[in-house]
């Protein structure tokens, strides 16, 4: 498939995807439009590369619905100047996007295949404020703390309170939070000492798995 084509579904996705079902941060829209999510799927799958669906990409992980990351992203409310954290990398298409919006970004991943495509794929783009840290994420990555924003690819049955630990006055944590099935997504705020929680809706994730989330062989067949 040509990339022209591939331009057309991204523009699509961005059109009825995004745009018609609410979101609105034009920096998240503009990302969107331009980061090539197809190159973060298997070969197999990229003609449903855009597709308004997650698609497997290997070791029981998958990259999230289009709709699911703008809405993560919008309610993160990055205006370009923040040092992020990612716990979760996947594919790297996420941490691709908040390489466009934020300063600098750290994510942790803590499959170490995963590891090696999402820092190829991403040197590949060019994302220099990006850095692929192997590590369970569930506790953060304290190298980098404080951070402005932390944003959770897979579910944990409680918000981590380490995560709640390196997020910096003021910040915001978006992540989804609940039971190993079905979850609802949270934005948790730090404002003068206190925790503030926001139910953003349901969603259904990956398992977070390590210290301070799920352990494991908690799902295991």
């Amino acid at each position: 498939m040509r990339e022209e084509h591939y331009d057309r579904l991204r523009r699509r996705m961005v059109e009825e995807q995004l745009r018609r079902r609410g979101i609105r941060d034009r920096r998240v829209l503009e990302a969107m439009q331009t980061v090539p999510r197809h190159l973060f799927v298997p070969e197999a799958d990229r003609a449903q590369a855009y597709e308004d669906m997650p698609l497997p990409i290997g070791y029981q992980q998958t990259i999230s619905q289009p709709y699911i990351v703008a809405l993560m992203l919008e309610a993160l409310q990055l205006t370009g100047g923040e040092r992020v954290l990612e716990v979760g990398t996947g594919s790297g298409y996420q941490a691709a996007l908040l390489g466009w919006l934020a300063r600098h970004v750290y994510t942790a991943e803590i499959v170490p295949e995963l590891v090696r495509s999402a820092r190829r794929i991403l040197s590949r783009l060019g994302c220099e404020n990006v850095e692929v840290v192997a590590a369970n994420g569930s506790i953060g990555w304290k190298a980098g703390a404080p951070y402005d924003a932390i944003i959770v690819a897979a579910a944990s049955p409680v918000v981590p309170h380490s995560l709640l630990e390196q997020l910096r006055e003021g910040g915001r944590l978006v992540l989804p939070v609940g039971e190993f099935f079905s979850q609802v997504l949270l934005r948790v705020w730090k404002r003068r000492g206190e925790i503030i929680t926001e139910n953003l809706g349901g969603c259904a994730f990956v398992p977070l798995v390590g210290e301070e989330g799920w352990k494991s062989g908690t799902f295991s067949a």
